[in-house]
């Protein structure tokens, strides 16, 4: 995996342009989390103030997200418009700046991610036959809330207060 490295020995006083991308593998998620479509895109400018490397510019990676509302797979690209990044230079001549960028665009994940955020937007309606509480046995729904013979919540069922104010 290609990195973004940073070679103090050649970096101009006044501070350097880099543009260019990462491998998507950078940003390793686990398999029932958002999953990268595509690399981590970067134009940033580089400039050293003493013991400070500082990263100013923009970043973008396109993920496949599933929509909270209506369980749907659909691509987001995440964009880090203004990002500032400031990293402290050790006794190095190198800095990989890599961990950083993924990072700065990770945290900008949406919390609740919705389909009509996408890309291409789709229309982002909850199908209306998972909205009821008691449904009815003849429906073509695989799983209903609470089927017969479901005892997941028996064990809260047999609880009892233990505060004895009560």
């Amino acid at each position: 995996m290609k990195g973004f490295i940073i070679d103090l020995s050649v970096l101009p006083e006044e501070g350097q342009a880099f543009s260019g991308e990462i491998s998507e593998s950078v940003f390793d998620l686990p398999s029932n989390d958002a999953k990268a479509v595509g690399p981590l895109r970067y134009d940033l400018f580089v400039q050293r103030f003493e013991s400070e490397l500082l990263l100013t510019g923009s970043l973008s990676a396109p993920f496949e997200f599933t929509c909270v509302r209506t369980l749907h797979p659909f691509t987001q690209t995440i964009f880090v418009e203004n990002a500032a990044i400031s990293l402290e230079i050790e006794n190095s001549s190198q800095i990989d700046a890599t961990e950083a960028l993924r990072e700065e665009v990770l945290i900008q994940f949406p919390a609740d991610p919705r389909c009509d955020d996408a890309d291409e937007p789709h229309e982002c309606e909850i199908d209306p036959r998972y909205l009821a509480v008691d449904k009815p046995s003849d429906d073509d729904v695989k799983t209903r809330p609470r089927d017969e013979g479901d005892d997941r919540w028996s064990a809260l069922d047999a609880l009892k207060n233990t505060d004895p104010e009560r």
